[in-house]
């Protein structure tokens, strides 16, 4: 397997970049919970080993690698909440969570390398857009563990207020148990109102309460 590396961040150097940032999102498909963006700027002295796309990684190397970039890079953390994800739909509040990312970096960029085929439309930083960029660039893949990770936490934090439904272990994804929960227990404030499945309960329930 190819590992992410360095090709793309060199080639904005080559053309007059020193400060680029890796910028991906983690949480468009979860049933609930908000969407996290991370910008991470690593430095090429310090490139921690091992870097690849979060979802390739066990729970316990994102979270050593985690610490790692902490140490090495500069980061910042973005994320568009439940309210905005019904208001302007998920890939808006994705690409308004990356902008938060990046405008969260200690300083700015001048180069940004985005995971995805589209480049948010408020960022006026320079940018290239990169289909799959985190198995393809360091920096997205940092930026995905750091993502990941920090939204990880949010959804633990949030099951502790409303246990039953897993986001312990789900993070708010579809499992199963997530979709039986949502059924018997009901939606909460942090269910995404305008996805499909939390729609639905909605509906049924405004129909036999009427």
């Amino acid at each position: 397997m190819k590992l992410p590396d360095l090709s793309f961040e060199n080639a904005a150097r080559a053309h007059g970049a020193n400060r680029i940032a890796g910028v991906d999102e983690v949480g468009r498909g979860p049933l609930a919970g908000p969407v996290v963006a991370a910008a991470v700027v690593l430095d090429p002295a310090h490139i921690p080993e091992g870097l690849r796309d979060s979802k390739q990684l066990s729970a316990k190397r994102r979270a050593a690698l985690s610490e790692i970039i902490h140490d090495v890079a500069q980061v910042g953390i973005g994320q568009a909440s439940v309210a905005e994800i019904d208001q302007i739909n998920i890939l808006r509040a994705s690409h308004l969570a990356m902008e938060r990312a990046v405008a969260a970096l200690p300083e700015p960029p001048d180069h940004l390398l985005i995971d995805g085929n589209m480049i948010p439309r408020d960022l006026v930083i320079p940018a290239t857009p990169l289909v799959k960029g985190d198995t393809l660039s360091v920096s997205i893949a940092a930026a995905s563990i750091m993502a990941k990770i920090w939204r990880d936490q949010v959804m633990r934090d949030l099951a502790q207020q409303f246990p039953g439904y897993g986001w312990e272990t789900n993070a708010g994804y579809p499992s199963k148990n997530h979709k039986a929960a949502l059924r018997n227990l009901g939606v909460t404030p942090h269910h995404r109102r305008s996805f499909k499945p939390v729609h639905n309960i909605l509906y049924q329930d405004k129909c036999v309460s009427g």
